[in-house]
C-alpha cells in the first residue's frame, strides 16, 4: 500500500487558520460508511444525529503550553516542543535545526534556564535541564503548539480555543482536535438525549502527528504514546457491546487508545502505551462510529479514517468537502461516520 494513494488536493485557503466564531459552530459531514452517502448539518445539531443509549468516548488530555524559544551558543533561534518528561529535569522535545543539535550542545532559554543535548534520537532529543520545568514555567514562559499548518504565532484566544472544554489530564504537545467543537451546551444536550459520556486519555505526542516519510505505508514506524483507561470507561463500552449499542469514539486518539486496550474480555481498564498504526485492512474491535476532524493527506489520521469507513469513501467525501467549501484540519469542520 503506497503512502501517495492517500493523497488528496486541497486549496490551501480551505486550511483553517482561526477557528470558527464561536466553539461548536462549525459544519459537520455526515459519512455512511457502508454505502458512501454523503449529507451536510452543523456540529450543533449533533445531539439530534445520536441514539440515545450511545456511549460517546473523549479525550480528556490537556495540552501543555510546551512551545519553547531558545537559542544556541552562536546566538541563533532554536524552537523546542516538549514531548514528555523523562526523569528529573529530562525531556524528550523535538527541535528546529534537528541535525545540529548533537549530544553536549547547550541552549539557553528564558529565566537563565539551560538545556544540554544528552542524547540524539531519530525525530526528538533528550535535553538535561538545569533547573526543573514545571507548570508556573510554561505558563509564564511557554506557547501553545498550535500545528506548522497554522502559519502564525500562538494568541491569547488559542489559550481557550485550542483546548477541549473538558480537558483534564495536562501531557499532550498537539491538542485532540475532534474535541474542540464541544461546548458545555452540547455536551448537556447529549446527557439529556440519553447518551453517556465517558472519557479516557491519551497523552498526544508524536506518534499522531508525525508525518509519514516511507513510500510503503507498512514500513512506517508509530512513535510511543501513553494512554490510560478509566475502570468507569471501560464497563460502559464492555456493557454497550454486550448490549448491542454503538460506541461512538469522538477522535482518532480516542480510536487508538481503545483499539490499544481491546482484549478478549472487552476493553481493559488501566494504564498502557502504544505504538499502533491503524491502516486499510484493519478490523476495528472497540467502535461502532467516529466522529472527527479532516485530516492532512498522507497522514497516519487519514489512513486510520480510511480503515474505518473505506479509502475511496473518504476520499470522495474529502472531493465533497473541498467543493462545498468545509474548512480543513485542526481548527476546521468535522465528520461523522457511522
Amino acid at each position: 500500500m503506497k503512502t501517495q494513494d492517500f493523497s488528496f488536493k486541497l486549496p490551501p485557503e480551505l486550511i483553517a487558520q482561526e477557528p470558527s466564531a464561536e466553539r461548536g459552530a462549525s459544519r459537520l459531514l455526515l459519512l455512511d460508511r457502508n454505502n458512501g452517502s454523503v449529507a451536510h448539518s452543523m456540529v450543533a445539531a449533533l445531539p439530534e444525529l445520536i441514539a440515545p443509549g450511545t456511549v460517546m468516548v473523549f479525550n480528556d488530555s490537556k495540552v501543555r503550553r510546551a512551545r519553547l524559544f531558545a537559542t544556541n551558543a552562536t546566538g541563533g533561534a532554536v524552537e523546542l516542543l516538549l514531548l514528555r518528561r523523562e526523569g528529573d529535569r529530562r525531556w524528550a522535545a523535538m527541535t528546529t535545526r534537528m541535525a545540529k543539535q548533537k549530544p553536549g550542545k547547550r541552549l539557553l532559554l528564558p529565566e537563565g534556564l539551560e538545556a544540554e543535548v544528552l542524547e540524539a534520537r531519530p525525530d526528538e532529543r533528550l535535553f538535561l535541564f538545569s533547573k526543573e520545568i514545571d507548570d508556573e514555567y510554561l505558563e509564564r514562559n511557554g506557547h501553545l503548539p498550535l500545528p506548522p499548518y497554522i502559519r502564525r504565532g500562538d494568541r491569547l484566544e488559542d489559550a481557550e480555543r485550542y483546548q477541549t472544554v473538558y480537558a483534564r489530564q495536562d501531557g499532550s504537545a498537539a491538542a485532540p482536535t475532534a474535541g474542540l467543537h464541544f461546548t458545555p451546551a452540547i455536551l448537556e444536550a447529549l446527557r439529556a438525549r440519553g447518551v453517556e459520556l465517558r472519557f479516557i486519555t491519551l497523552h498526544v505526542g508524536l506518534g499522531t502527528f508525525m508525518p509519514v516519510r516511507v513510500e510503503s505505508v507498512e514500513d512506517h514506524l508509530m512513535h510511543q504514546e501513553d494512554y490510560s483507561i478509566p475502570e468507569d470507561t471501560a464497563l460502559a463500552v464492555n456493557r454497550a457491546k454486550a448490549e448491542g449499542r454503538p460506541v461512538l469514539a469522538v477522535g482518532t486518539t480516542s480510536v487508538r487508545s481503545m483499539e490499544s486496550a481491546w482484549t478478549d474480555e472487552g476493553l481493559k481498564a488501566g494504564p498502557g502505551s502504544t505504538r499502533i498504526f491503524i491502516y486499510p485492512g484493519y478490523a476495528f474491535k472497540s467502535i461502532d462510529a467516529l466522529f472527527t476532524n479532516f485530516h492532512t493527506p498522507e497522514s497516519t489520521l487519514l489512513m486510520l479514517v480510511s480503515a474505518f469507513a473505506g479509502k475511496e469513501r473518504i476520499l470522495a467525501a474529502y472531493e465533497e468537502a473541498v467543493r462545498q467549501r468545509y474548512r480543513f484540519f485542526s481548527y476546521g469542520d468535522a465528520m461523522l461516520i457511522r
